[in-house]
């Protein structure tokens, strides 16, 4: 399978290790680093199994980790001061600094946002009962590293049954792309997780995932949580004005 997507937005290695301390419930000042460094060598692997072009981004990081892992386990130099400085120290700064920005740069984008629904009419005061009624549900955008959770439990449950058969099948991420599509032509929504259940063999797991990640690049559809860390839905991109129409 010659597939790499090239993803043109993606979050970095700060967001993957903030990712992990929100998912864990982890103190941000109190980092277990050894459980931390392990999962994040997890991630990476599945992004290397996707052949995603953002792997090196996230390998310095990596080699981080493994410092401060290994600072850690050593046992405590008896000729060190009595205040050495914890090897976590830095990472801890770095990350609170980057969460300060990445909060910031969300609110002026949630500002914006509240902006952009506000017109300069009166709304009739009757009507608004039946507005708040048609409010659409509050949902939120779900994050590379979700898809790629979601990826990761998919591969773990898969049965394989290679023993047995005689002739796989083969998988190809076009064909992935137009079924998702004629699936969403019929369901307007659909879990990621009921969309990898179908698959038979990791193999098809993968170009189902490839095909999902380009169909994002291509802003086709979105990826959808009820909260964070919640089942991932798949939904068509009503905001795209040229969307693309699967084969007849």
């Amino acid at each position: 399978m010659n597939y790499k997507i090239h993803l043109e937005k993606f979050e970095g290695p700060l967001d993957l290790l903030l990712y992990l301390i929100k998912k864990n419930d982890i103190d941000i000042c109190d980092i277990p680093i050894a459980m931390i460094t392990d999962q994040y060598l997890e991630y990476i692997k599945m992004m290397k199994l996707l052949d995603l072009d953002v792997v090196g981004d996230f390998l310095v990081m990596a080699a981080t980790l493994m410092q401060i892992k290994s600072k850690m386990l050593l046992p405590p130099d008896p000729l060190a001061a009595a205040d050495a400085s914890d090897p976590r120290q830095e990472l801890v700064d770095r990350l609170k600094e980057y969460e300060q920005f990445k909060s910031i740069a969300e609110g002026l984008k949630t500002k914006e946002s509240q902006r952009q629904n506000l017109f300069g009419r009166i709304i009739d005061t009757e009507k608004l009962d039946e507005i708040k009624e048609d409010a659409q549900e509050v949902l939120f955008e779900a994050t590379l590293f979700d898809l790629i959770n979601a990826f990761s439990q998919a591969l773990n449950h898969v049965t394989q049954k290679e023993d047995y058969q005689v002739s796989q099948a083969q998988y190809t991420v076009e064909d992935k792309i137009h079924s998702l599509l004629h699936l969403l032509v019929e369901r307007t929504r659909i879990s990621v997780m009921e969309l990898f259940g179908q698959s038979s063999c990791k193999a098809e797991i993968i170009c189902t995932f490839i095909a999902v990640l380009e169909l994002i690049r291509l802003k086709e559809i979105v990826v959808i949580q009820q909260r964070q860390f919640a089942d991932i839905e798949i939904l068509r991109n009503m905001a795209n004005e040229t969307p693309a129409k699967p084969p007849a």
